[in-house]
């Protein structure tokens, strides 16, 4: 399952923007579980002895923004996942303290609210004023997928369906990996918590199931985040918000 998790990861950024609403689905949508660090709750089943763990929220985050991710009916149980054991092989399990959200000093002409993604360096920016920013790590295009540009948040979707396009697909039944058509949004998904559609493009920024990619070059050319922090930016930004991809 993890190896299967981790292809599908790797490989989303292009796909067909589903028109299906992911509150047409969940009469409760599923809970975005925060955490200290990146074995929470992501890591998935990869084989060898488990045993079940649950994680809770942490502390720090403001308490209006908990029970904003966190709500769930008395029937939904809290996200349970099994972590795995591989003694020769640890899994990464926490991201650089640079790559977490903080306010941080940025000079630039563009007005605040406009997101400004520095591709090269892993980082996306909020654009606050006032010489400031709010910055977050991202995952950004592996080797040949990489893009720059200027669009405008088109739509914006919380656990979006993925559909992968035909050519990636079959890019990828050659190499011996197959991709399923459609997968219904959920933990699960690759495109994680939410997704923000850029343009006409077939571009997002959007969550993950993969949060150790953070940092790293590894999509088809989508801006990928941690959960819990594309939450927090899904929050903070319109539809007709600016997005300038360096």
């Amino acid at each position: 399952m993890f190896q299967k998790s981790v292809v599908l990861a790797a490989l989303v950024g292009l796909s067909v923007v589903a028109p299906a609403q992911a509150n047409d689905r969940y009469q409760a949508r599923p809970p975005v579980i925060v955490s200290p660090d990146l074995s929470a709750p992501w890591v998935m089943q990869l084989g060898g002895a488990v045993r079940p763990v649950v994680y809770a929220p942490r502390a720090a985050q403001p308490r209006t923004y908990q029970r904003q991710i966190l709500r769930r009916t008395p029937q939904q149980p809290a996200l349970v996942q099994p972590a795995a054991v591989r003694p020769n092989a640890p899994m990464k399990t926490r991201l650089d303290p640079m790559f977490l959200p903080q306010t941080v000093a940025y000079d630039t002409p563009h007005k605040p609210g406009t997101i400004v993604i520095d591709t090269n360096n892993r980082f996306l920016y909020l654009v606050a004023g006032n010489g400031q920013a709010r910055r977050y790590g991202v995952g950004v295009g592996k080797p040949g997928f990489e893009w720059a540009g200027k669009h405008k948040i088109t739509a914006k979707k919380e656990w979006p369906d993925w559909t992968p396009p035909q050519e990636m697909i079959a890019r990828e039944a050659a190499k011996g990996h197959y991709l399923p058509a459609r997968m219904d949004g959920g933990p699960e998904n690759p495109l994680g918590a939410r997704a923000m559609y850029l343009g006409s493009t077939l571009y997002r920024i959007h969550g993950t199931n993969a949060p150790w990619t953070i940092g790293n070059g590894v999509s088809s050319g989508c801006i990928r985040m941690r959960n819990e922090d594309v939450v927090d930016l899904y929050e903070r930004v319109k539809v007709g918000t600016t997005v300038i991809v360096m």
